[in-house]
């Protein structure tokens, strides 16, 4: 007989009665509140579309490397898994795939994945029975029925989930046409767009000449001058605000910034289109580049995002087979109170200005990150992010982050997922992790149960809408707390 599937309604709140009931309570303030995704990577284009997702391997399995890096840690082949190469599609049977990956089902106990896969087959597809090898085909089959209906596409999905805004992310030698086309759908849903310059700005992207060449076609400017460079950075900023941006987002190998006189600055950028820039200069000039682009957030009011500290692709043969982003990257050490201090020295004091600063180094948490968000206006701390985006890793960071920075110098969670329907999973782990960290705090007698309501509110929906300045009303008002 296939195993159950259901879950607990007191999952990841504290064993102790006393503080579960407390952490229940909190909980319901929040569990039903709009979901705000102000940064991720899911596709512009299923909106713009609407058209059905094809079936269940090519949307849950292929696109999500939380999964096939696992299945591929054990010896599982990514092109038995319908993930896409270089080449294009994969040729695997979808069907296939899906029988594989729900034989080894086994290897996700106890991770995260495990979590947001079993909210995603109970709440959104209704599943009683778990996956597992027996499983497989009636799973394959009842998805792609769904699927195909209307209420599985993905503006009906996106209403379903109660997502009130989320932002995708581009680069800016992309089109913006997948958002000019939801805008003008009339469709309701608020998907917008946000500013991820790294492949014109890191010389070591494999695309760099070609983006760099497709940035200049886009603006109109000379972007092998360093006046017309930060010029077309300038107009294709102001073309994402358009399509609704409201921030920008820097995928750095580390948190390094610097601030050149403009001579050298421009001495440096004629090295970088050379070609014949060192490592030690391409680095340079990425962190030359946040500086140049805090400037310009002063100016048009973009928040910044800082993601540094992944050394990507470590697999040298996948990223060559399969390209980017295919679950090879792996977390590095990585400094921030030296990296920073050439930034901090020349914006750090201003009010106008928002930093929010990512982590994959989760010792720099009470060392570094705390005390500089604790400290310096423009900075806040993003949430527990990617290999760390877990229960745990969320524990981790309210830890070693609250006594120092408050909840308030954080930006509540994002999701930061281009497994869409995985959205409403991560942010109810999120939000009954949080509850079960304030109902703690309730039951030390540390803050009164009526402040941990507010606070419940803020981090799930009030913080990140003002963050990436989203704000409309208070949500304690849809809340019924406070």
């Amino acid at each position: 007989m296939p195993r159950p599937l259901s879950l607990h309604e007191d999952r990841l709140f504290p064993a102790d009665p006393g503080v579960r009931a407390i952490a229940r309570r909190l909980y319901g303030q929040v569990k039903d509140l709009p979901i705000i995704s102000p940064h991720g990577h899911t596709d512009p284009a299923w909106f713009a579309t609407n058209a059905p997702f094809s079936n269940a391997a090519e949307l849950l399995l292929a696109p999500d490397h939380y999964l096939y890096r696992m299945l591929y840690s054990q010896g599982v082949a990514m092109d038995r898994l319908a993930v896409p190469s270089r080449k294009g599609a994969s040729s695997a049977d979808p069907r296939e795939a899906w029988r594989l990956f729900a034989s080894n089902q086994h290897l996700f106990r106890g991770t995260p994945s495990a979590i947001w896969l079993a909210h995603v087959f109970s709440v959104v597809f209704g599943f009683d029975v778990a996956l597992e090898a027996q499983t497989a085909d009636l799973y394959y089959d009842r998805i792609n029925e769904q699927l195909a209906t209307e209420t599985f596409r993905p503006r009906a999905l996106f209403d379903r989930f109660g997502i009130e805004a989320l932002a995708t992310t581009e680069s800016p030698h992309e089109s913006l046409d997948h958002h000019a086309a939801i805008r003008a759908s009339g469709w309701g849903g608020n998907v917008i767009t946000a500013y991820r310059p790294d492949p014109v700005v890191d010389c070591e992207h494999e695309a760099f000449a070609e983006a760099l060449g497709r940035f200049g076609e886009l603006t109109g400017q000379d972007v092998m001058s360093w006046q017309g460079y930060l010029e077309a950075h300038r107009i294709r900023r102001a073309a994402f605000a358009a399509a609704g941006a409201t921030s920008t987002d820097h995928g750095h190998p580390t948190a390094a910034t610097a601030d050149l006189s403009p001579p050298d600055a421009e001495r440096l950028f004629q090295t970088i289109v050379s070609g014949k820039a060192t490592p030690a200069e391409a680095e340079l000039f990425r962190a030359q580049m946040l500086t140049e682009m805090a400037r310009m957030s002063l100016d048009d009011g973009l928040v910044m995002q800082i993601h540094p500290g992944s050394f990507r692709n470590h697999n040298a043969q996948v990223f060559a087979r399969f390209g980017r982003d295919k679950g090879a990257d792996i977390p590095q050490a990585t400094d921030y109170v030296r990296a920073l201090k050439p930034l901090l020295d020349r914006f750090g004091n201003e009010t106008d200005l928002t930093v929010i600063l990512f982590t994959l180094d989760e010792t720099s948490y009470a060392r570094e990150l705390a005390p500089l968000a604790g400290h310096y206006p423009i900075l806040k701390l993003g949430p527990a992010w990617w290999f760390h985006d877990s229960p745990e890793g969320m524990r981790r960071f309210r830890e070693q982050t609250t006594e120092t920075a408050g909840f308030y110098n954080t930006v509540g969670f994002n999701d930061d997922t281009r497994a869409f329907l995985s959205i409403p999973a991560r942010h109810d782990v999120a939000r009954r992790v949080d509850c079960a960290f304030l109902a703690r705090l309730v039951s030390e007698h540390r803050m009164a149960e009526d402040e941990a309501g507010e606070v419940a509110v803020d981090l799930a929906y009030n913080l990140p809408r003002r963050a990436y300045k989203l704000d409309r009303k208070p949500a304690r008002e849809l809340a019924g707390a406070g």
